[in-house]
């Protein structure tokens, strides 16, 4: 046995390197494992990656509309994707140099290297064995894959894949029209990829509130980007002329299909102990304290499928930890989780859509409020006069059960009614509090007022 840790951390993304640095300022010693580069998915082919992209797109898309704004230039703006690349990789690289910096400043042990699992105190990286009072688990997700014929062909890659190409796709077939799908056609189409999404179910972001897929739809199609809804690929084949994808009714020819149909669990980690610990689904099974059913191991984040975001994933390695290290009974909680899309323009959500609300308390039972970003000064100002904000409260107390934003700055605006939810803020208190003018933030006041039929500036009903 090479050495005794208090708490091992199978996995350095969100979730580990979370949980690592929480067990040490509890002043427990702890050995981290990572067998690819600290940051996990979010860091390295995710959040940050996807993020730097659709920046760059949104630049290449103000450079195009300047000459609106009295701006003498050449809108014919095109990408060097090795660049875009270039930078992306710069951007993840700062910030996995960070999380390295943090690890050593806690005096974390990092070994780089596969680890798998031999019993619940035992595990076995580079032929070396270490002991450990508790572990926690976060061998995150990979993409996930569909069973459709020609799916394994030359020219179909994945999320991970795509964040790496050197040169633009010609035609690009994205299938699956969630998140990952609608980002990644949303920046290929600004770089110049003829794109074009194919989604089975009847709207894109089908996991979000209806008017939102409806906004969303609206907008992919008006930045040129095709979508077949409701349609299922039937078989990917390769010809002479590209890639062709089959559906149920059409039949398209591209240069790249990127299979975006989200996220499975990573078991690899668990070696010895796979028959033993349960799972649901396919994800390990975790209680409310992220504790498996094998005492002393905890898995938190992406493994365990409960919610597959980086900011859920922090919140569980923080409660994994401070339950392994202090025996606390600290509960992971998730019922106001923010979602957010970061496309041009950006959609945000945060509790339950406006048809849960009416099957929950009924059509009388709620008030919706709406004000639209085309009646925002700021917005009008900065040419984002597209999208809307919807507030869903109880009609007796006037409790906020729901909001959904669709436009400029919301993944940040968000944050807003994620506090007010939390700390129980009628539409009552904020429809009284004052928000900077002009500002986005006003949306969300006036959908609040309107909520109640006293929004100043929207016409009398």
């Amino acid at each position: 046995m090479e050495k005794k840790y208090n708490i091992a951390v199978v996995g350095g993304g969100p979730a580990g390197y979370v949980a690592a640095i929480k067990a040490s300022m509890l002043g427990a010693s702890v050995v981290l494992f990572e067998r690819q580069e600290l940051g996990g998915t979010c860091l390295n082919r995710g959040c940050i990656p996807t993020k730097s992209y659709l920046k760059t797109a949104e630049v290449l898309m103000q450079i195009r509309e300047a000459n609106s704004r009295g701006i003498i230039n050449d809108p014919t703006a095109s990408v060097d994707l090795s660049k875009v690349v270039q930078y992306k990789n710069t951007v993840v690289k700062t910030l996995t140099n960070g999380v390295g910096m943090l690890l050593r400043s806690r005096n974390v042990t990092v070994l780089n290297g596969e680890a798998i699992l031999e019993s619940s105190t035992v595990i076995r990286c580079a032929d070396k064995r270490y002991q450990a009072e508790k572990i926690i688990i976060c061998g995150g997700s990979v993409p996930g894959q569909l069973p459709i014929p020609g799916s394994d062909s030359d020219g179909v890659i994945t999320s991970d894949q795509i964040l790496d190409l050197k040169e633009l796709p010609g035609r690009l077939c994205i299938i699956g029209g969630g998140v990952i799908g609608c980002e990644m056609a949303a920046a290929f189409a600004q770089f110049g990829s003829e794109v074009t999404i194919v989604e089975s179910e009847n709207k894109l972001i089908p996991m979000m509130d209806e008017e939102l897929s409806e906004l969303m739809l609206k907008s992919i199609k008006n930045q040129g980007i095709s979508v077949l809804i409701g349609e299922k690929v039937t078989k990917i084949e390769k010809t002479a002329t590209g890639l062709e994808v089959n559906t149920n009714e059409e039949k398209i020819v591209v240069d790249k299909v990127l299979i975006s149909v989200g996220r499975k669990p990573d078991l690899s980690c668990l070696g010895e102990i796979v028959g033993e610990i349960s799972l649901e689904s396919g994800f390990v099974k975790v209680d409310e304290y992220m504790q498996t059913n094998i005492d002393g191991i905890y898995a938190p984040g992406d493994i365990n499928g409960i919610n597959m975001l980086a900011h859920c994933a922090f919140k569980m390695g923080e409660i994994a930890a401070e339950n392994a290290v202090s025996g606390n009974r600290r509960k992971y909680t998730a019922n106001l989780v923010p979602s957010c899309i970061y496309t041009s323009p950006e959609v945000s959500s945060v509790g339950i859509t406006e048809k849960e609300a009416t099957v929950k308390y009924g059509e009388s039972g709620i008030r919706v409020g709406r004000f639209s970003f085309g009646a925002n000064g700021r917005a009008l100002a900065s040419g984002e006069r597209v999208g809307m904000v919807k507030v869903i409260a109880d009609a007796k107390y006037g409790e906020i059960l729901g909001v959904h934003m669709f436009g400029p700055g919301v993944t940040e605006s968000i944050a807003e009614a994620v506090v007010l939810m939390d700390q129980q803020i009628t539409i009552h208190e904020v429809s009284e509090i004052m928000h900077p003018h002009p500002s986005y933030s006003e949306v969300f006041l006036e959908a609040c007022a309107d909520a109640l039929g006293r929004a100043i500036h929207l016409p009398k009903k």
